[in-house]
């Protein structure tokens, strides 16, 4: 299975009380932080709802 590195590239301050909550669930604590979480639909879904704050790369096992 696939996994996605998603990295903060803009701030979560002064967002949605909900965009912030999933910045922080999904691990992301500063700028340039990054992650690696497995892709499913899940996942995908709480990537959409702050595309406008990450950047997402696909990393091969």
């Amino acid at each position: 299975m696939a996994k996605l590195k998603v990295t903060l590239i803009r701030s979560a301050a002064h967002r949605l009380p909900a965009q912030r909550t999933i910045v922080k669930e999904l691990g992301l604590n500063r700028v340039n932080s990054s992650v690696v979480k497995p892709d499913n639909a899940a996942i995908r879904g709480a990537l959409l709802k702050i595309a406008h704050l990450i950047s997402v790369e696909e990393v091969k096992d």
